[in-house]
């Protein structure tokens, strides 16, 4: 899981580019060796989403094929090679000049095989991937359910269950890599903060083999180096800083940290990785950055862009990061699946915190033992993957491991009626998803945001309380005053019976920009900004709210339906090519003070 990187002993083949690219919707592509060559291709972007590509692929989720020749440096030849899939969408099987180097299920997180074996030295590589994204129940997210999604309360095409759409494809980075055979394996760097402000960096290393290592921290114009010897496959080391300069939204500063391999005087591999020592914890009704009380201000978003679809976007990335400081927002939840590694290195350097989530969204509970463990395998892998990815990152500060289970009973639960007695397993199915978080990562608080009706005893597993909540909008239609009000009993309802800090994880207003009225009337941009004030002056009076996340930072993508004016959720405070609504600027008032 460790990011690519070119230095004096290991090297980077960035692949992206145009690559020829078919649909296989028989999938005949594997019998009849595709993987040897396509014929009658067309070019096609990576990264980048297939849907928005062509005409034929907008709707298209089924097995699509991609290919492209390159060479490879002959200096390779002595080190270990692999290729790296920065995420492809939904499973992907890989081929190196005709010969099978691995696959890999579930989206949004990346993916490496070692390929030494299969390369040429002397001519050009023809690499093959093919990728499908089948909307499947047993997978994770679901899709292709009966009767909708929520419980049938929403329909859509394609037949997703969740309120985004399924982009399909290559959507980030495609590397080739090379690595030293005696390489540096993993890296898990964990920070921590004393009351008296004194720091540490504990600095773990992975690594085959018997060797000399070498751990430094640069920083504030000080370098500080350790020395230890690495057995038996792992090693650790600690810095201690009497004054160290801590990363925080105010001033996300960031230490150089260098580990070297090395024997009889020679390096044998090298790796540097960005340091934000900074400590978090949730205490009391509080979560506290380096021992101080923090409000998290800022949104659900979507990697979601025209044309692009959900694939890497540079530009948009710095943009977006642009606006958050216009704003005076501090955070964003990964709303619904891990985002991008470019996106997490720049909200280090930006000082922007997040809450990291894995794809199980919309997971549920009513199709039979078997699908529910086959979905619960999925989410294990899809968590232990992104802690692996993510763990280095200052700016991860929560691990969120599900967004808007579907509770059996929903239709009940959303009316407020009374419900038979929850099952427990569903309980454990979570409690499983979060003990396991906990144990790869005992740094970070752990979530879920839970949809309305969730049973508290999924909220009681939690650190804090996410909670998506649309009173004022998805019932309580067109009355502010009254949506409000059902928000500040069930808030107080929920802390009475958990005492936990909560975050109003979702809120918010679908919206046509350029749509007016006095008195506000919904859809219009008075009803989303007065919408979103009233929410925000109810946890204005909370202490125990501990951070406002709208839903949702930019109109995004959806699958068609009724409910989705020109295949879009409207909820953002932004347009999707991030032209301001009135409610943003109602934020930037409220943020910046």
């Amino acid at each position: 899981m460790l990011y690519p990187q070119q230095n004096d002993v290991r090297n980077v083949l960035e692949l992206s580019g145009l690559w020829q690219f078919k649909l296989d919707p028989s999938d005949v592509g594997e019998a009849e060796a595709w993987f040897n060559g396509l014929q009658d291709s067309r070019l096609i972007a990576v990264p980048g989403s297939w849907n928005e590509q062509f005409e034929d692929t907008r709707d298209y989720l089924g097995v699509a094929w991609y290919a492209l020749e390159t060479f490879v440096p002959k200096s390779w030849q002595s080190e270990r090679s692999f290729i790296r899939v920065g995420s492809a969408n939904y499973h992907a099987r890989v081929w190196v000049n005709g010969q099978v180097v691995g696959e890999h299920a579930g989206g949004h997180l990346p993916f490496a095989f070692d390929i030494s074996s299969a390369l040429n030295w002397d001519k050009p590589n023809l690499i093959a991937i093919r990728v499908e994204n089948n909307l499947e129940p047993t997978r994770v997210p679901p899709g292709d359910l009966k009767g909708g999604f929520l419980g049938g309360f929403m329909t859509n095409y394609p037949n997703t269950s969740y309120d985004f759409f399924p982009y399909a494809g290559l959507h980030r980075p495609v590397k080739l890599f090379s690595t030293p055979k005696n390489a540096i394996e993993d890296i898990t760097v964990i920070t921590s903060v004393e009351a008296g402000g004194a720091g540490t960096v504990q600095v773990q290393l992975r690594q085959t083999g018997k060797v000399q290592a070498v751990a430094r921290l640069v920083g504030e114009g000080e370098t500080l180096e350790q020395a230890f010897q690495v057995e038996s496959g792992a090693a650790s080391t600690i810095f201690r800083l009497d004054k160290p300069r801590l990363w925080s939204p105010k001033d996300p500063y960031l230490y150089a940290l260098e580990i070297e391999l090395g024997e009889d005087g020679k390096t044998l591999d090298r790796y540097s990785l960005d340091v934000g020592i900074r400590s978090v914890e949730v205490r009391g009704k509080e979560l506290l950055l380096n021992g101080e009380p923090i409000f998290l201000k800022d949104f659900g978003k979507h990697e979601d862009f025209p044309i692009h679809g959900r694939g890497l976007n540079l530009p948009v990335l710095v943009r977006d990061h642009s606006l958050f400081k216009w704003l005076g927002a501090n955070s964003y939840r990964t709303a619904h699946y891990p985002y991008s590694e470019e996106a997490m290195q720049m909200a280090d350097r930006e000082g922007i915190l997040i809450i990291d989530e894995t794809p199980a969204v919309g997971i549920f509970f009513e199709d039979g033992a078997e699908n529910i463990a086959l979905r619960l395998k999925q989410c294990e892998q899809h968590l232990q993957e992104l802690v692996e990815r993510d763990k280095n990152h200052p700016s991860v500060i929560m691990w969120s491991v599900a967004n808007e289970p579907l509770p059996p009973d929903l239709r009940l639960r959303f009316a407020g009626a009374e419900v038979p007695p929850l099952d427990p397993s569903t309980t454990d199915f979570f409690r499983t998803l979060v003990d396991l978080s906990r144990k790869l990562d005992p740094s970070r608080p752990v979530t879920l945001a839970g949809i309305h009706g969730s049973p508290v005893e999924w909220f009681e597993l939690c650190d804090v309380v996410l909670v998506n909540r649309y009173f004022g909008w998805y019932s309580q239609q067109g009355r502010l005053d009254e949506g409000k009000r059902m928000l500040e009993a069930e808030l107080d309802d929920l802390f009475g019976k958990l005492g936990k800090p909560m975050i109003v994880s979702e809120f918010g207003a679908d919206t046509l920009a350029g749509f007016h009225s006095n008195p506000p009337e919904m859809f219009s941009e008075e009803y989303q900004r007065d919408f979103i004030k009233g929410y925000l002056d109810v946890a204005d009076a909370r202490d125990f709210i501990i951070g406002m996340h709208v839903w949702n930072f930019a109109d995004f993508k959806t699958g068609q339906g009724i409910m989705r004016v020109a295949g879009l959720n409207h909820k953002g405070v932004f347009t999707r090519d991030r032209k301001p609504k009135m409610a943003a600027h109602l934020l930037r008032e409220r943020w910046q003070d």
